[in-house]
C-alpha cells in the first residue's frame, strides 16, 4: 500500500475539509531549563513511572528545533497544525506571564501563519505546573480558577493570532490515569480522587471557555474529548450492564455535563466519598456552549460482568498496535455517530487519531505499511460517519513526530515522522509522504 484513499465523492476530498498534525508541549519540546517545573518532571524523577526511566528534558529538541519543525510542518501541506502551550513555561508562580515563554509560543505561532497554516492551540495538555500539584492540583478546586487566569492572559497575549482554542485536552487521562489508578503524572491512587478532579478539571474548561468568549469571540473555542468505545463481550444482561456502567464511567462522564448539564446517572451508584464536590452553579458553568467539540479516537475496549466489581475489561483481540491496542476502526464510525445521536453536538473535528507501530529506518527511508493501512481503515471510518449525518470538519494525524510516550517513554513511536533521538534528525514516514499526498490532491 502506498497511498491513502477516499471515495471521489467525500466531503473529506473538500478543500474545506481541515486536515492537520498533531503534538504536545512536554512531549516534544525538551528546553526544561526555560521553564518551571510541572508534574511530569516529578513523575520522571519517581523510579519506575516510566518504562524506560526516561523524560522530557529535551525530547525532541522542539524548544531549538522549532524553525526546522515548521518548515517540515509546511512541507507536509497540511492546513493546520496543533500545538499545545506548556503552563509552566508561560507563567511565573505569582501569576504574570513570563514573556519569554510567551515569545518563544508567538514565533512559531507567527512562523505558521505566515505560511498560512492555522493555529489551533491546546491550553492543558497535562502538564501542570508542579507548584499548583503541592497545594493539591487538580483535588484542590482552586486549581480551575488558577488555569482561568492563566487563559485569560495567554488568550490575550496570542490575540488575533490563533484560529481555534480548546480548554482540554483529555480530561479523562488527566482525572482518572493521574487520580485514580495513578499511571500517569501526578501517580495518585484513590477511587474517591477519580470524580472529584475530573469536576474540577470540567469546572477549569467552563470558567476557561468563559474567558475565551470575552477575550476572543472570533476563535473557535471548545474542548478535546478522548474515547474508548465499551463493547460488549456476549449480549447477555450482567455484561451489556457491566458494558453500560464502564462507559458512562470512562467516556460519557466527560461529554454529558457539557451537553446536559450533570453527570452520567451512574454518580448515584457510586459511594458518596467517591463522588465529586459539586457547588451550586457548577454544572451551569461547565456547560457552556462550544464552537467544536475534538474527539481523540485510537481503539475500543471490550468488558464482561466480573462478579466482585462492576465490570472486567477484556485482553485486546488482534490486530493490535505496538502499544497493544486493538485495530477495530469499525468502532471510530460507530461512536461518532453515536455520539451525534446522543448530543446536540457542534461540528466535531478528529483532533487524534493515529498508531504506534514498531518503525524501523533502513537507508533513510521508513517503511511503515501497517500505520498507513491504520491511518487508511480510519480516514474511511471518519467518511462513513460523515455519510451518516455526523458534521465532522476536520481531522487532526497524532503524532508529526515520534516523541516522549508518556509512561511509555521513548519505546513506542506514533510519528508520521521519523525521530532519531540521538542525532534528532527527522525523517518523513511512509504514512507522512502518503498524508501529504491525499491532502494534496484535493
Amino acid at each position: 500500500m502506498t497511498k491513502l484513499q477516499l471515495p471521489s465523492n467525500s466531503k473529506m476530498l473538500d478543500k474545506s475539509f481541515t486536515y492537520g498534525v498533531a503534538t504536545a508541549s512536554f512531549q516534544i519540546e525538551g528546553g526544561k531549563e526555560h521553564r518551571l517545573d510541572c508534574i511530569w518532571d516529578t513523575f520522571c524523577n519517581t523510579d519506575g513511572k516510566i518504562a524506560d526511566s526516561s523524560n522530557g528534558e529535551v525530547a525532541c529538541d522542539h524548544y531549538n528545533l522549532w524553525q526546522d519543525d515548521v518548515a517540515l510542518i509546511d512541507s507536509l501541506g497540511v492546513d493546520a497544525y496543533r500545538l499545545s502551550i506548556s503552563w509552566p513555561r508561560v507563567m511565573l508562580q505569582d501569576g504574570t506571564l513570563n514573556q519569554d515563554g510567551v515569545d518563544y509560543y508567538l514565533n512559531i505561532i507567527n512562523a505558521l501563519n505566515d505560511r498560512n497554516i492555522k493555529v489551533y492551540v491546546t491550553l492543558y495538555h497535562w502538564d501542570l505546573p508542579q507548584y499548583l500539584e503541592d497545594t493539591g492540583g487538580w483535588l484542590n478546586r482552586q486549581t480551575a480558577y488558577a488555569f482561568a487566569h492563566y487563559v485569560d492572559l495567554i488568550s490575550k497575549a496570542f490575540k488575533g493570532k490563533v484560529h481555534s482554542y480548546a480548554t482540554l485536552n483529555e480530561p479523562f487521562c488527566s482525572s482518572y490515569l493521574g487520580y485514580e489508578i495513578g499511571v500517569h503524572a501526578p501517580g495518585i491512587v484513590g477511587k474517591e480522587y477519580g470524580r472529584k478532579s475530573a469536576h474540577h478539571l470540567l469546572l477549569a474548561h467552563g470558567l476557561a471557555m468563559q474567558v475565551l468568549k470575552e477575550n476572543t469571540p472570533e476563535t473557535m473555542n471548545g474542548i478535546v474529548l478522548n474515547f474508548t468505545p465499551c463493547y460488549p463481550a456476549s449480549n447477555s444482561e450482567a455484561d451489556l450492564y457491566a458494558t453500560d456502567f464502564a462507559d458512562q464511567y470512562f467516556n460519557q462522564w466527560y461529554i454529558k455535563p457539557i451537553f446536559d448539564k450533570c453527570y452520567p446517572d451512574i454518580i448515584k451508584d457510586l459511594p458518596t466519598e467517591h463522588q465529586p464536590d459539586i457547588q451550586s452553579g457548577d454544572m451551569e458553568i461547565i456547560a457552556q456552549s462550544i464552537d467544536f467539540l475534538g474527539i481523540n479516537f485510537y481503539t475500543r475496549a471490550i468488558y464482561k460482568a466480573h462478579p466482585d466489581d462492576i465490570y472486567e475489561q477484556l485482553p485486546a483481540p488482534a490486530p493490535l498496535t505496538d502499544i497493544g491496542w486493538e485495530i477495530y476502526p469499525k468502532a471510530f464510525s460507530e461512536l461518532l455517530v453515536s455520539l451525534d445521536s446522543k448530543y446536540q453536538l457542534p461540528p466535531v473535528y478528529i483532533t487524534e487519531n493515529g498508531a504506534a507501530m514498531d518503525d524501523s529506518i533502513d537507508q533513510g527511508v521508513v517503511n511503515d505499511d501497517d500505520r498507513l493501512s491504520y491511518y487508511q481503515q480510519h480516514l474511511n471510518a471518519v467518511n462513513d460517519a460523515i455519510e451518516q449525518g455526523v458534521d465532522i470538519q476536520g481531522y487532526f494525524a497524532w503524532s508529526l513526530m515520534d516523541n516522549f510516550e508518556w509512561a511509555e517513554g521513548y519505546l513506542k513511536r506514533f510519528g508520521i515522522v521519523y525521530v532519531d533521538y540521538e542525532t534528532q534528525k527527522r525523517t518523513i514516514k511512509k504514512s507522512g509522504l502518503a498524508y501529504k499526498e491525499l491532502i494534496s490532491n484535493r
